[in-house]
């Protein structure tokens, strides 16, 4: 074990796992006292081990305690013992004499293995966290490396950092093969028994807001702000805008020239439609924006919360989109519970409404006493 080629693999390792050799050498250093004392167990006093990787050594040294009286030989040795060792030693010091052990049999090997293991695991799943802590809710490039029933598995960084893309963070219809290059958004980072995790996403909605500020510099500066997104991954996005600039078009600076800029997160997102609509202060107003791309002829308010939208006849279906989808990204948007109704609907609604007011206001012939 005491050789230089130990201490240069020692330097491989570190340069491959990225450890410093203190943190190494110190999972060593406990890993050889462990395994001295798992084949020496019942019979080993205390131990310690100094490694040098200067010098290419390992000594090891019974420690033991200065007494006056010895009862214990693992844990003690006589002051005048230990004076023969060195003169300056006192009662009560600690007294380290180097010795030679035996070969470790199997059982020490196999413990000094899995002290080691487990450190360079640890502090693995440490550097990962430390590395990532600021990539939270960050875009991030990627490698596919691997694809199960459930899971995508990722290449993250330089530092080869593995990601997680879980069955939910997978967008319906994308398929994912090994070697592809994704862009991906980072949507937590745990640590966990098997080490750090990283969560990434294609479904969320941060991951269109990420897309968004890559290629809109508006974005980027705080000229314009993204104030909502509701999404359903692979089919559509909506995605509410304002201008802290009034000198900035806070849809005009998304779009880009002849649509340059929406093109380009459309394309990373294969095909999915997004609306980019302008945020209003007015609730009832910024409804009627949510449902684009349908006119919307009004909007009233029911009760908290709650509105009517009355669209034309002829824009009723692309008002409350295939399945509902439409109406409902646009309930999720404004936060608000939208009814969608064509004009001729809203009319008889009215015209309902008013026959029964009427009959309300109209006296009951049968009420007052009867002759």
């Amino acid at each position: 074990m005491v050789s230089k080629e130990f201490f240069e693999a020692l330097a491989d390792l570190e340069a491959e796992k990225g450890i410093s050799e203190e943190v190494f050498i110190d999972a060593l250093r406990n890993a050889l006292i462990s395994a001295y004392k798992k084949q020496y167990e019942g019979g080993a006093g205390d131990v310690d081990i100094r490694i040098n990787p200067e010098k290419n050594s390992i000594k090891y040294y019974t420690v033991r305690t200065a007494v006056e009286e010895v009862t214990d030989r693992e844990k003690e040795i006589s002051l005048a013992e230990a004076q023969q060792i060195k003169k300056s030693y006192k009662l009560g010091d600690l007294v380290y004499e180097e010795f030679v052990p035996k070969d470790f049999g199997r059982i020490a090997a196999q413990t000094a293995k899995q002290v080691i293991l487990q450190k360079l695991h640890e502090t693995e799943r440490d550097n990962t966290l430390n590395e990532f802590s600021d990539k939270k809710f960050e875009l991030m490039s990627c490698v596919v490396r691997k694809v199960d029933a459930r899971c995508v598995y990722v290449e993250l960084g330089k530092g080869q950092i593995e990601g997680i893309m879980l069955p939910q963070d997978q967008v319906p219809g994308e398929r994912y093969e090994v070697n592809d290059r994704l862009k991906v958004y980072v949507k937590n980072i745990k640590s966990g028994s098997r080490g750090a995790q990283v969560l990434v996403s294609r479904t969320s909605a941060g991951f269109v807001k990420r897309l968004f500020e890559e290629e809109v510099p508006e974005i980027k500066s705080g000229a314009v702000v993204v104030k909502a997104i509701s999404r359903e991954a692979g089919q559509r996005t909506k995605m509410a805008i304002a201008s802290e600039d009034p000198q900035v078009d806070a849809v005009g600076a998304c779009v880009g020239n002849k649509g340059s800029r929406v093109n380009a997160v459309v394309a990373e997102l294969n095909g999915e439609k997004v609306d980019i609509i302008q945020w209003s202060d007015n609730p009832l107003e910024f409804i009627a924006k949510a449902l684009s791309p349908a006119k919307v002829l009004s909007v009233t308010q029911i009760d908290e919360k709650s509105a009517i939208a009355v669209v034309p006849d002829d824009k009723l279906s692309l008002a409350i989109g295939r399945d509902g989808q439409n109406a409902r990204l646009a309930a999720r948007l404004t936060g608000w519970k939208i009814d969608v109704k064509s004009e001729s609907a809203a009319a008889k609604m009215e015209e309902l409404r008013a026959v029964e007011e009427e009959i309300e206001d109209y006296p009951d012939e049968t009420d007052g006493p009867l002759e």
